[in-house]
C-alpha cells in the first residue's frame, strides 16, 4: 500500500540522485588536471517497488555508491613495468655524466692533452738541449697527469654521490611506506562506515606509482575476511624481495649499512631490513641502476660501472708510465729504451719521468718489492711527474749516451714507445683511450635505447589506464546537461505533487 506522500518521495529520490550525479560530475571536472585522480561515477539502481492493488509501482532511483573508474590489472602492469624505466633512466643519466667527465672530444679531454704531450716530445727532439722545450715537456706532462687525476677524482666523487643517492632513496622508500600504511588505515576506517574513500585510494595508487619506479615491488589488495556491514575486509600489501614493506596499516623500514669500501677507502652502502640482517638486493628500479653504476666492474657479467672505468684509467696510467719510463709494456717485455735508460744534461740516468704523488725516482722504486710492484702503486688518481724532473729540467733524459748533450736518440725512442701498437692489447696509448671511450659511448647508447623503449611501454600502459580513469571534459559536460535536466524534471514533479497535495488538503478541509 502506497504512502499518501509516495509521489513526493519518489520525486525526491530522483532529485537526490540527480543532485549526487551533479556533485560527482562537478568533482570530475574540477579534478580533470589533478595528478592521479580517477574519474568517479554514481552507481544507482531502482528502489524497492510497492504494490498498489495488483500493480507494482517503483520508488525511483537509489544511489548505491560513488565508484572510481580504475582497472586493477592495468595498475599491476604499470607497477611491473615502471621499475625497468627507473633502472634504465638512472643508468642513462649516470652514463651521460660519466661521458661529461671524460670531456671527449674537447681541448680539455685526455686525448687532447696527450696530443699536446706528444707534440712537446717532438719539439724537444729537434732541440734536446733547449730549456724552453724541456719546460714545455714538463708543462704538458704535468697537464696530462692532472687531467687523469681530475678525471679519476670526478669519477670517485660521482661514485660517492650515487652512494648518497642510495641512502636518500632508501629514506624515500621508508617515507612512502609510512604514508601508504597511514592511508590504508584511513581507507579502512572510512569504508567501514559505508562511505567511499576514492580520493584516498587515488592518493595511495599515486604513491605506489612513485615507489615502483624506485625499486621493484609487488602490490595487491587481498581479502582477509568480512566486515560487520557485510563488505569484504581487505588488506593492501606491498612486498619487496618476498618481505612486507607495507601490510595493511603497518610498515617495515629499510636501512643502509656499510657493506663494502671503494677503491679509495670510502664506505659503500648496502640495504637491509631495519629489524633484521636480511639484505635487500634491488632487482629493478632506480636503486638497481644506482648499484650497477656504483659497483659494476664489468667482470663476470657485471655491469660496466664507475669501478670499471676507474680501473681502465688506472691500467692506462700504470702501463703508460712503465712503458715511458722503462720501455717495458704490460706484458713485462722490454721493447725499447725508456726515459730511465737515457741521460740528462747533468749526466744523470735512471730518472723516472712519471711516478705518483710527486715522488722522487728513488722513493718510487723503493715503494715496491720490485719494479712491477712499484708501478702497481700508480693509479689515475695519483700519477704525477716525478719531483726529480719537476725540480730540475736537466733531469729530462733526451740523450742515449752520457756526455752527448745534443744527442736526441733517447727522446726519439720514447716517441716510438708512445706510438707503439704493442703497448696495450687494444694498440697504442691513443688506441687504448679511444677503446675506453668507445665502450662508454656504446654502453650509453644501449642504456638510452633501453630507456626509450621502456618509456614507450610505460607510456602505452599509462594511455590504457587513462582511457579508463581519466576525465573527459566533453563527456562530463554532456553528463552535466543530462543530470541538470533530470534534476529540473524531478524538481518540477515535486511542484506538481505539491499542487496536488494542496488541492487534496483544501478539498478535505473544505
Amino acid at each position: 500500500m502506497a504512502s499518501t506522500f509516495a509521489g513526493l518521495a519518489i520525486s525526491a529520490n530522483g532529485l537526490y540522485a540527480s543532485q549526487s550525479a551533479l556533485y560527482t560530475t562537478n568533482s570530475n571536472i574540477s579534478n580533470a588536471d589533478t595528478p592521479g585522480y580517477s574519474r568517479q561515477v554514481v552507481n544507482q539502481t531502482n528502489g524497492y517497488a510497492f504494490s498498489q492493488g495488483n500493480v507494482m509501482i517503483g520508488t525511483g532511483p537509489e544511489v548505491v555508491s560513488v565508484d572510481r573508474m580504475r582497472d586493477e590489472y592495468i595498475d599491476k602492469k604499470y607497477w611491473a613495468e615502471n621499475p625497468s624505466l627507473g633502472e634504465w633512466e638512472t643508468k642513462s643519466n649516470i652514463l651521460l655524466e660519466i661521458e661529461g667527465i671524460f670531456a671527449e672530444p674537447s681541448t680539455s679531454g685526455i686525448n687532447s692533452v696527450m696530443s699536446d704531450f706528444y707534440s712537446a716530445l717532438e719539439v724537444l727532439s729537434t732541440n734536446p738541449t733547449g730549456m724552453a722545450e724541456r719546460a714545455l715537456l714538463l708543462q704538458t706532462g704535468t697537464a696530462m697527469c692532472e687531467t687523469l687525476n681530475d678525471t679519476a677524482q670526478k669519477l670517485v666523487d660521482l661514485q660517492q654521490q650515487i652512494n648518497n643517492d642510495i641512502n636518500m632513496k632508501v629514506n624515500e622508500i621508508n617515507s612512502i611506506g609510512d604514508q601508504i600504511a597511514k592511508l590504508n588505515e584511513q581507507i579502512y576506517e572510512l569504508e567501514l562506515t559505508g562511505a567511499n574513500a576514492n580520493e584516498l585510494r587515488d592518493e595511495r595508487d599515486l604513491l605506489v606509482d612513485e615507489l615502483s619506479k624506485i625499486i621493484e615491488i609487488q602490490a595487491e589488495e587481498v581479502k582477509v575476511g568480512t566486515l560487520p556491514n557485510g563488505q569484504a575486509d581487505t588488506k593492501f600489501q606491498i612486498t619487496l624481495n618476498g618481505h612486507y614493506l607495507v601490510n595493511g596499516s603497518s610498515s617495515n623500514k629499510l636501512e643502509t649499512y656499510n657493506a663494502d669500501t671503494s677503491s679509495t677507502g670510502q664506505p659503500l652502502y648496502g640495504i637491509k631490513w631495519e629489524d633484521s640482517d636480511i639484505v635487500v638486493d634491488p632487482k629493478g628500479g632506480e636503486l638497481k641502476g644506482c648499484f650497477d653504476l656504483r659497483d659494476g666492474t664489468g667482470e663476470n657479467s657485471e655491469y660496466k660501472g664507475i669501478p670499471y672505468y676507474l680501473e681502465e684509467l688506472d691500467e692506462f696510467a700504470r702501463t703508460f708510465a712503465m712503458a715511458f719510463n722503462e720501455g717495458v709494456y704490460g706484458d713485462g717485455v722490454k721493447y725499447s729504451e725508456g726515459h730511465a735508460d737515457g741521460y740528462g744534461l747533468d749526466g744523470s740516468t735512471g730518472t723516472r719521468f712519471f711516478t705518483y704523488d710527486n715522488m722522487s725516482s728513488d722513493d718510487f722504486m723503493a715503494s715496491g718489492s720490485d719494479m712491477e710492484s712499484a708501478y702497481d702503486n700508480i693509479t689515475a688518481l695519483n700519477i704525477s711527474v716525478s719531483s726529480d724532473v719537476e725540480n730540475d729540467l736537466n733531469k729530462i733524459a733526451a740523450s742515449s749516451k752520457s756526455g752527448e748533450e745534443g744527442n736526441n736518440e733517447n727522446i726519439k725512442s720514447i716517441i716510438d714507445i708512445c706510438n707503439d701498437t704493442k703497448m696495450f692489447n687494444q694498440g697504442s696509448a691513443d688506441d687504448y683511450i679511444n677503446s675506453v671511450l668507445t665502450t662508454l659511448g656504446t654502453e650509453n647508447q644501449h642504456a638510452t635505447g633501453k630507456m626509450n623503449n621502456e618509456a614507450n611501454l610505460v607510456q602505452q600502459i599509462e594511455y590504457t589506464r587513462l582511457s579508463v580513469s581519466s576525465v573527459s571534459i566533453d563527456e562530463e559536460m554532456s553528463n552535466m546537461v543530462r543530470y541538470q535536466q533530470t534534476y529540473e524534471a524531478a524538481a518540477k514533479m515535486i511542484d506538481v505533487w505539491k499542487e496536488i497535495y494542496e488541492v487534496t488538503i483544501n478539498e478535505i478541509g473544505g
